[in-house]
């Protein structure tokens, strides 16, 4: 049960980085490293526990997570965010669950997605951005055609299978995460808000046939989650950016690896609903702003979707 920790961050994080570092040095297995992916031009944050060593690399959620961690010397890699607290077994329950499961990734549930009250579930169910499951016992998350996920609202503390999770926090072999050759996807940091990249990265693990898990009731927390909330300009970007990656993930990954017509043809009929609920209600409710936002992310995502740089992209295959 060796492992390297390697944390991705543009050294702002602060006091919750802090946290972080401290409860990976109080953990029952303690890291053999612990290595930091900064941002180039970035100053090294003073926060620290006295182990860590950093490595400048490119800037971006995807180019600093897309690396050949060449620096690794262990067969597993604690892949963490700059803001993720660990109780002192976090790490021992993940590779319990990766034991017990004969899993090869295993992620903490950091979003409480089962908690959602019932209004805000039937909304996201008829937008078909997500939609809760009950009497599961099988499935954590699961990716939709729409481009978004269903998830399990009566999960319990358990150890379930998923196709997407949360990037924040995850386990995996070195030679596993190398597998699905993340930095394919490089053309999401160039998006106007990060999104998307770790349900696209899981549903990569799942498609190339590895067993993918998410681990309920762990105690790991996302220290930032929800903390962005507020800001109109952002909120702004972040409508472009989800309209932009639903319609790329849509064409790379549902549609172009589907070679069944009829299912093709229910894929293209979930994703027309999808955006054309979205646009109805901004309509509807008079925001002609993020009307023309969602219009013209659709329009770019559609020209990029042209181009040789994508068109030459390698398809990604089912391979389960």
């Amino acid at each position: 049960m060796s492992y390297t920790a390697v944390i991705r961050t543009l050294g702002a994080a602060g006091e919750k980085y802090q946290r972080e570092l401290d409860s990976l040095m109080s953990q029952t297995i303690t890291p053999e490293e612990i290595i930091v992916y900064i941002a180039e031009g970035y100053p090294v944050p003073k926060e620290t526990c006295g182990k860590e060593r950093y490595v400048y690399v490119k800037k971006g959620m995807i180019a600093q997570r897309a690396l050949p961690y060449e620096e690794v010397k262990t067969e597993w890699i604690l892949f963490l965010d700059d803001d993720v607290y660990l109780p002192h077994n976090g790490v021992e329950q993940l590779f319990k669950a990766v034991k017990d499961n004969d899993a090869d990734v295993v992620s903490p549930d950091l979003f409480p997605n089962a908690e959602r009250p019932f209004k805000s579930e039937l909304l996201m169910t008829v937008s078909g951005r997500m939609r809760a499951r009950r009497d599961d016992r099988k499935w954590g998350y699961r990716v939709m055609r729409t481009g978004g996920y269903s998830y399990n609202k009566t999960h319990g503390n358990e150890v379930l299978l998923s196709q997407s999770n949360a990037g924040p926090c995850f386990l995996c072999r070195k030679q596993d995460f190398l597998k699905i050759k993340f930095a394919e996807e490089l053309w999401l940091d160039a998006m106007t808000y990060p999104i998307g990249e770790d349900q696209i990265m899981f549903y990569k693990m799942y498609l190339s046939g590895l067993k993918v898990m998410t681990l309920y009731g762990s105690g790991i927390e996302h220290l930032d989650a929800g903390g962005n909330l507020g800001n109109k300009e952002k909120e702004k970007r972040v409508v472009g950016a989800d309209y932009y990656f639903r319609r790329v993930f849509f064409d790379r990954f549902i549609l172009r690896p589907e070679r069944n017509p009829l299912k093709r043809l229910w894929s293209k009929i979930c994703i027309g609903y999808f955006f054309a609920f979205g646009m109805t209600v901004s309509a509807l409710k008079g925001e002609k702003e993020i009307l023309h936002i969602k219009r013209d992310a659709l329009r770019r995502a559609d020209e990029f979707l042209k181009r040789d740089a994508y068109r030459l992209l390698p398809l990604v295959e089912k391979k389960i």
